[in-house]
């Protein structure tokens, strides 16, 4: 699989996202998030990550909450190489929460999007600073997680001290600006539909940064590939790494969300991002 340099280490240029694995569904009405964590179970859970290394994958963007903790550490003792570049998780304590992601020695951190989207919103962009800084004690790279552009746009119009960027293509607070984001799974929540149009306005932003970048949601959560045949699906994969990959930078990277129950989207995703590459 294509490699990218980010800050110092090699990371796939496609890499492992994690939402499936939390239950976090964005196609709740034919895949609900109970049917994904009854899925991924510790044994599916290391065995996805296993595959993907097999597959060429070198990196992975997970949520940092007890359960997903606990199965990286085992991972590690079993000899698993994926690198991680971590997502908070707001429902533990974050001095602890350092500590234990520092156990499993990660390549970088970021202040996850929906906090800070929820911040901004507030007037409460201190805080999200204050966070950012207080992440420099592990000595890795921190970056700024957002689903909307005008975070980003202020980020770089004023100059704050993050290192890259993980920005969702997809925003799911136009129309939902003041109300708190959640962190259960996406099918106990009113179903959210992501619109095309998002796409450009949040790439029109990211090709004016310097700063690396981790593009997610790059398939609008799964719900660009509903009612494709096989054919079709594999011509919108193609099609999407083309749209999202002339935008953004040579090192820059996209994460992809993966449910391995039905079929093997890992070696899917990975024969179609080696299509567009060649």
């Amino acid at each position: 699989m294509k490699t990218v340099s980010f800050f110092g280490h090699t990371a796939s240029k496609l890499i492992l996202g994690d939402n499936p694995m939390n239950g976090y569904s964005y196609i709740g009405h034919r895949i609900p998030g109970k049917e994904m964590v009854e899925y991924y179970i510790a044994e599916k859970f290391l065995e996805t990550l296993f595959h993907a290394e097999e597959l060429g994958y070198k990196t992975m963007l997970p949520l940092a909450d007890p359960f997903v903790i606990r199965m990286l550490k085992e991972y590690r003792r079993e000899g698993g190489r994926l690198q991680f570049i971590f997502q908070p998780f707001r429902g533990v304590y974050p001095d602890f929460s350092i500590l234990q992601m520092m156990e499993v020695e990660p390549i970088g951190i970021y202040h996850q999007g929906t906090t800070t989207d929820d911040l901004f919103e507030a007037g409460r962009c201190d805080e999200i600073l204050a966070m950012v800084e207080k992440f420099r004690v592990m000595g890795i790279p921190v970056g700024l997680g957002s689903h909307r552009p005008d975070v980003i746009e202020k980020s770089e119009k004023e100059g704050w001290p993050v290192d890259f960027y993980v920005a969702c293509l997809q925003n799911p607070r136009i129309d939902r600006t003041g109300v708190p984001g959640g962190y259960l799974p996406a099918d106990t929540l009113p179903g959210w539909v992501f619109y095309p149009e998002d796409r450009k306005v949040m790439l029109d932003v990211l090709k004016k940064t310097d700063k690396p970048v981790i593009a997610y949601k790059i398939f609008a959560g799964g719900q660009m590939f509903e009612g494709l045949n096989p054919q079709t699906k594999r011509r919108k994969l193609l099609d999407t790494y083309r749209e999202v990959f002339s935008v953004l930078k040579p090192d820059d990277m996209a994460a992809i969300g993966i449910f391995q129950r039905d079929m093997d989207q890992l070696k899917e995703d990975a024969e179609v991002f080696e299509v567009y590459c060649q």
